[in-house]
């Protein structure tokens, strides 16, 4: 087989890659996903409590949401909350992802016997959005996604050994199953046994009774052993009643129930729908979703002559498909076990893949940078920022965004180097994204010491548009006494201001919020919003980006008396 691209180019990717999952870890506005926040909370009121189990929390319905190892993970990590940053919790997320990163390399490079193949598996993996998005917060899916993974990748490398073992490998896999289970959920026992019977059968080529003679039993240890493990979080809870009422029926039996209509029309149609699931499933890959589906389709031409490890690389993933079709909550973030055996399939037909698709991605990311450039170029002229400081870019953003452009224009201009070009892009336009926003990780987009110093022990009100959004707020403000409200008044300065003694608005940019005589800004600083309008996201693509994607928050001192706690909800919990 010929080598898919060169060391040279392999080693330069591989530290673009390992630069880009590092690069601003502790960002605020890296790409994640909502539940980091609520993982936090019960992480920290965990910790406070001083005991690793029940896990605490203070939002209505959300305590017992996950099994306890992601929790115990971040209190070991932030030493029982003491050393409490993003970048603490986050570490072994990355950790984890750059773990199965590594055993894919391994696998790929053993079956295939190329060790580029094996290094192009592990970056293209890396190079997928949804690993990027997922793979780096807190989150539970870098230790799900490794140890629900690393069975399999074993038996692509040990091959032989590993089908004929009849203890060792059954009790390997039982053990990573199980803690697979701990991070995440036992409901993945049944892809992922589906998947091992699905690997077995095909060993004893095609053969039903061969496989229950000799395999059965195997597959059964493994099962057993995975749902041990996760049956020490009932034993050791001193609740496990609420863990049963809390995990197993609300957050897994629930997602069988009916969302819209009934079971079957919302198999077919809206936003849970089988197609759904399939498109959110190729959308895994981000920039790379159409070499995904030409490769995928290389595979469905090429059916009849496939080897046994492409095989059992694509009935891992129609094992986890199938099964996940099953409850009427579908989503491709469920899919993410099998993104590494897409990688895989890819780097395996890399030479074949036509270079249209890689053209497409090229495209993707050029759209992308454009888009950073102009909404970076539109903020560094029009001067906004909070007082005496200006939105202004380091030499290194503009270097990279210059360096990530040639880059792009390469490719798209050597089709020699196109599928390589892609490739590096794809970390490229991840590292430009953070870089783009750097800027609200400095004094810009923090409060002043003095702010933090004065509102330390008060209670201060903040706009709340995510459950436990006052987590990040724990990160800007330490030491204060956070509440929220709706997000959605934050700019309603006046009731604000009426109702709360310490409150937090927003203001447009160099537009300073109205107040009472009796009003006074103790801080201030500049934020990003969420959740636009589909007006708000028109009137930001004629140009109008200070109004409706940037504000000023003002942490406004009022005379008005604090409510009563007790019957104020809090919109954060």
């Amino acid at each position: 087989m010929r080598s898919p691209f060169s060391y040279r180019s392999a080693l330069f990717i591989l530290l673009l890659g390992v630069f880009t999952y590092l690069y601003g870890l502790d960002s605020r506005f890296a790409p994640k996903n909502g539940d980091e926040y609520p993982y936090m909370h019960i992480v920290r009121m965990t910790a406070d409590a001083g005991n690793w189990l029940p896990l605490q929390s203070e939002m209505e319905g959300i305590k017992n949401t996950k099994p306890p190892l992601i929790f115990w993970q971040g209190i070991a990590t932030t030493a029982w909350a003491n050393q409490w940053s993003l970048e603490n919790l986050r570490w072994p997320s990355v950790l984890y992802t750059g773990l199965t990163a590594f055993f894919l390399c391994l696998a790929v490079r053993r079956f295939s016997g190329n060790t580029q193949t094996g290094l192009l598996a592990a970056l293209v993996w890396l190079s997928f959005f949804a690993t990027y998005r997922y793979g780096r917060p807190f989150l539970a899916d870098p230790p799900e996604v490794f140890w629900i993974s690393l069975p399999f990748m074993a038996l692509l490398y040990w091959g032989k050994s590993a089908f004929e073992s009849k203890f060792l490998y059954p009790i390997f896999a039982g053990i990573c199953f199980g803690l697979g289970l701990f991070a995440k959920s036992f409901a993945y026992i049944a892809p992922a046994s589906l998947a091992l019977g699905l690997y077995y059968w095909r060993w004893r080529q095609w053969s039903i009774p061969q496989t229950l003679i000799h395999d059965l039993y195997k597959i059964q240890i493994a099962c057993v052993l995975a749902l041990g493990v996760f049956a020490l979080w009932f034993a050791l809870d001193p609740y496990p009643a609420a863990v049963w009422q809390e995990f197993v029926v609300g957050e897994n039996a629930g997602k069988f129930a009916a969302r819209n209509s009934n079971y079957l029309l919302d198999l077919l149609r809206g936003g849970d729908s089988i197609w759904l699931l399939l498109l959110t499933t190729l959308a895994n890959a981000g920039f790379f979703i159409f070499v995904l589906i030409t490769t995928l389709w290389q595979c469905w031409r090429s059916r009849r002559f496939l080897d046994i490890n492409e095989v059992l690389l694509l009935l891992l993933i129609a094992a986890f498909l199938l099964v996940f079709s099953l409850p009427s909550q579908r989503s491709g973030r469920y899919l993410l076990p099998v993104m590494p055996a897409f990688a895989a399939l890819i780097a395996l037909h890399w030479n074949r893949l036509p270079i249209w698709g890689f053209r497409i991605a090229l495209c993707l990311q050029l759209l992308v940078l454009s888009l950073l450039l102009w909404v970076g170029i539109n903020l560094q002229l029009s001067g906004f920022g909070g007082e005496n400081i200006a939105w202004t870019y380091s030499h290194f953003h503009w270097g990279l965004m210059g360096f990530s452009l040639v880059i792009i224009l390469m490719g798209l201009l050597n089709s020699k180097r196109s599928k390589t070009l892609a490739l590096a892009a794809c970390f490229l336009t991840y590292c430009a994204l953070t870089s783009s926003l750097a800027p609200l990780e400095g004094e810009l987009g923090r409060y002043s010491v003095k702010t933090i110093t004065n509102m330390q022990g008060k209670d201060v009100w903040i706009p709340c548009d995510y459950r436990a959004k006052d987590e990040e707020y724990r990160l800007l403000l330490p030491g204060a006494q956070l509440h929220g409200y709706a997000a959605k008044d934050a700019s309603d300065v006046q009731s604000l201001t009426s109702a709360y003694p310490l409150v937090a608005v927003y203001a447009p940019l160099g537009a300073p919020p109205a107040l009472c005589e009796s009003c006074q800004i103790v801080g201030q600083r500049m934020e990003m919003r969420a959740r636009h309008t589909n007006e708000e996201m028109i009137a930001m693509l004629k140009g109008q980006i200070g109004k409706y994607l940037f504000v000023n928050e003002y942490l406004i001192a009022t005379p008005a008396a604090s409510p009563d706690l007790s019957n104020v909800k809090d919109m954060c919990r």
